[in-house]
């Protein structure tokens, strides 16, 4: 046990996650064959559209404009990799529920995020947005239902709590929490932010320092060896719980 927790402590002076150095857009893919190589672990986000999905984005890497920030909801059309200090990846991935194209194109898109989702092996943990300000919306349901159903792990991150009351904000989370308990035999972790005013940022950048500390202590490699990714070896962390987490949820026809 110690051994371990001494490892996970290198490993995260390792990767300065909170103290963000490098962040480089590296490519938008139309599909899962178009991704990256799977040698660095991944954390993706996705939402509703017009959940503030780029801002946090931005908030996260410390930069104003890594991530387009548009006024146009479901401006995000493909799945979009922006590497962190060289050795991990944030992943933006469209949002869900309305975009500015084709009934086809947006159908598309979709499957490729459902492909992205399900089979990328280094994919550590989804980051769930949800509208802090609005009460439980059908499309998120829906979603949330096909990741559990998918055992996909994935926490919670409540948004734009700077601009309804904190009253709100909890009565909404309660809500919600209560419409998808019987999904769950724990529920996922839950985060509350605000791009505005910067909360919640060294909270969710713990989750990805924890993530990787756990792939990387899993095989007791280390970041940067030459022997292959320990992030492609069996489930660690979230990854492990969600199968054990998630009740049996019957499937739905779409990914959402």
């Amino acid at each position: 046990m110690f051994q371990c927790g001494r490892f996970a402590a290198t490993v995260a002076r390792w990767f300065p996650i909170v103290n963000i150095s490098s962040a480089i857009f590296d490519r938008s893919a139309p599909d899962l064959a178009s991704c990256p190589d799977e040698s660095l672990p991944e954390f993706a986000f996705i939402g509703r559209s017009n959940v503030g999905k780029s801002s946090l984005l931005n908030l996260l890497a410390g930069q104003e404009n890594l991530a387009r920030v548009s006024k146009l909801p479901g401006y995000t059309k493909m799945i979009n990799h922006f590497t962190m200090n060289q050795c991990w990846r944030l992943v933006d991935l469209p949002g869900y529920g309305f975009a500015h194209v084709a009934r086809k194109e947006s159908a598309k898109f979709n499957l490729a995020v459902a492909d992205y989702l399900q089979q990328r092996p280094n994919l550590r943990c989804v980051f769930e947005l949800i509208d802090s300000g609005l009460p439980p919306q059908a499309i998120d349901l829906e979603f949330v239902q096909w990741l559990a159903a998918n055992d996909i792990p994935f926490v919670f991150v409540f948004t734009k709590t700077d601009r309804v009351s904190a009253t709100k904000v909890q009565a909404n989370i309660a809500a919600f929490t209560e419409r998808i308990a019987a999904w769950f035999t724990t529920l996922p972790e839950i985060y509350t932010c605000s791009a505005r005013s910067g909360t919640g940022r060294r909270e969710l950048l713990k989750v990805i320092e924890e993530e990787i500390a756990a792939a990387y202590a899993e095989t007791g490699s280390s970041p940067g060896s030459p022997q292959k990714s320990p992030l492609l070896a069996q489930a660690t962390g979230r990854k492990q719980k969600a199968g054990k987490n998630h009740r049996h949820v019957a499937k739905i026809t779409r990914p959402w």
